[in-house]
């Protein structure tokens, strides 16, 4: 194996490693204190707290028709290229993804909002199995087409009685300017085709609330797949799922405490299930809890639930 004389210099100091990335941080300081990319980032902020895009004139301009989310990225993309062509020991110190076919690279963020460069490779799309479901997420999304082309697919999903839904699809070619929105609880999105290589400046706010992901069959619209939108709130179901399986009947009481806290259904509703099967009583006491809140959304739930364990069980209305 032949090592290049540079890295093989690095074994024995990783000084000028230290030194490029000090520098390309100091690039992108740099270039987040301009005029134009502090207004910017300042909408993010502003849309984490509540405001709407219209409110945020500088940001919105970027995913209004027209070259501005271009000029955005092309200045981004100009001084982190230069930074790197003079010292190419360093990475861009910004959060950063690839799959071989979708890479992505934040630009900013507060809370859950994120600004985000995104470039799909035509090569590496064409080696994926073509889609088979599409997934609807909780949020709102603006994309801006910033160089190459391609064709997307928008499919809007309409609920329907047994979980399945119907499914309204359509195509829309991708042309450099051009900009779209959806919001992700309604329309998910396919990229279909890219011709070489496709870059967009995406916007995406997670919606607060109880948002559910779904995913659904696209040949006839099954609901294939549903969890949690919230990360916090998936962490949590999981931790709950994980203490049932290892039958932790000490976790009882945490348990019962989530399930009657607020926060999101899914995750309330799984930890009252792993708390009635670790510890009956404060399961069942949990249940009853829930049942008597009319204004909880698990109400009906909770009070189905409840009849039909005590009708199997009449002891267990002793607890209630």
């Amino acid at each position: 194996m032949q090592v290049h004389p540079g890295l093989a210099a690095l074994r024995r100091d990783d000084t000028p490693q230290r030194q490029a990335q000090a520098a390309l941080a100091a690039t992108q300081s740099q270039w987040e204190a301009t005029s134009e990319v502090r207004a910017v980032l300042a909408g993010l902020e502003r849309m984490a707290e509540g405001a709407e895009l219209a409110d945020c004139p500088e940001l919105a301009a970027l995913f209004a028709p027209g070259p501005a989310a271009q000029r955005f990225a092309q200045a981004f993309i100009s001084t982190m290229c230069g930074a790197l062509a003079e010292r190419p020991l360093g990475h861009v110190p910004l959060r950063h993804f690839t799959d071989g076919a979708n890479s992505t690279l934040l630009l900013g963020r507060s809370g859950p909002v994120a600004l985000t460069l995104v470039a799909l490779d035509a090569a590496g799309l064409a080696r994926k199995p073509a889609p088979r479901s599409v997934t609807l997420s909780p949020a709102f999304t603006w994309e801006a087409v910033v160089g190459g082309g391609g064709s997307i697919e928008l499919v809007h999903a309409l609920p329907l009685p047994g979980g399945t839904a119907r499914l309204e699809r359509e195509t829309r070619a991708l042309t450099p300017g051009m900009a779209y929105q959806r919001d992700g609880r309604e329309q998910g999105l396919i990229y279909r085709s890219v011709d070489g290589c496709l870059v967009v400046l995406r916007l995406q706010r997670r919606l607060a609330g109880d948002g559910v992901v779904r995913e659904y069959d696209l040949a006839d619209g099954t609901l294939l797949h549903r969890a949690n939108g919230s990360p916090l709130a998936s962490r949590y179901e999981l931790m709950a799922t994980l203490l049932g399986r290892m039958g932790r009947s000490d976790a009882a009481p945490l348990l019962a405490d989530l399930a009657t806290e607020e926060g999101a259904s899914g995750m309330r509703w799984q930890a009252l299930r792993e708390c009635l099967g670790l510890h009956t009583a404060a399961g069942f006491a949990a249940l009853d809890v829930i049942a008597r809140r009319t204004a909880d959304p698990l109400a009906p739930s909770a009070g189905a639930l409840r009849a039909q364990l005590v009708e199997s069980w009449p002891q267990l209305a002793e607890i209630a």
